[in-house]
């Protein structure tokens, strides 16, 4: 279930909750945020790679890139894996560095394949919290304060589309709000999920 919570940048308050999707669309979009569902029609298999990710979602992210001038295009996926005892570590570490705000050069465009992530977007004095799920596009204008939490046991697949190859190089602000705001997992508890 997609989610997009508002709340002041003091987490003390929330001041909207909904899983609509065309509400969602309406308050991102105030704000020059893109959200869009696209049809995610394929199952993938738990070894896809990243050519096979691409490969079926082909048509959409071309027509994406040649919309956006998108020159790269490359697929993030972590799922559980029961099998590697240092998974768990890693899967940590990977989370930790998303969890301070920061802001790119250039749009951060992501589209969900499978499971979960949550992007924060601190936008004046609040912060817009947006659960993504399969099939939700979600393009950040380049600039935005934001970072991104993939939950405790993070389970997801996103493609990413960049116009350079430091595209994705994070400019840190050191301000500690991600702090005071709720996880993922916190928001997710929150919406009976």
């Amino acid at each position: 279930m997609t989610v997009l919570q508002i709340m002041t940048d003091s987490g003390r308050e929330t001041l909207l909750r909904t899983t609509d999707p065309a509400r969602i669309g309406t308050e991102l979009a105030a704000h020059g945020v893109e959200f869009r569902r696209w049809p995610t029609d394929h199952l993938l298999p738990a070894a896809a790679d990243q050519d096979t990710v691409l490969a079926l979602y082909r048509d959409q992210v071309d027509r994406l890139c040649a919309q956006r001038g998108f020159r790269l295009v490359d697929v993030a996926r972590m799922q559980p894996r029961t099998d590697d005892p240092d998974w768990a570590a890693q899967a940590a570490a990977a989370r930790r560095k998303f969890l301070s705000e920061h802001r790119h050069s250039e749009d951060e465009v992501r589209f969900f394949v499978e499971g979960r992530g949550c992007f924060y977007l601190h936008l004046e004095n609040r912060v817009y919290a947006v659960v993504c799920e399969a099939g939700d596009l979600l393009s950040v204008p380049a600039g935005t304060k934001h970072w991104y939490d993939m939950g405790e046991v993070p389970h997801f697949c996103a493609i990413r589309f960049f116009e350079e190859d430091d595209g994705w190089v994070g400019d840190f602000t050191e301000d500690p709000v991600a702090e005071r705001i709720p996880s993922l997992d916190d928001l997710m508890s929150r919406v009976g999920v």
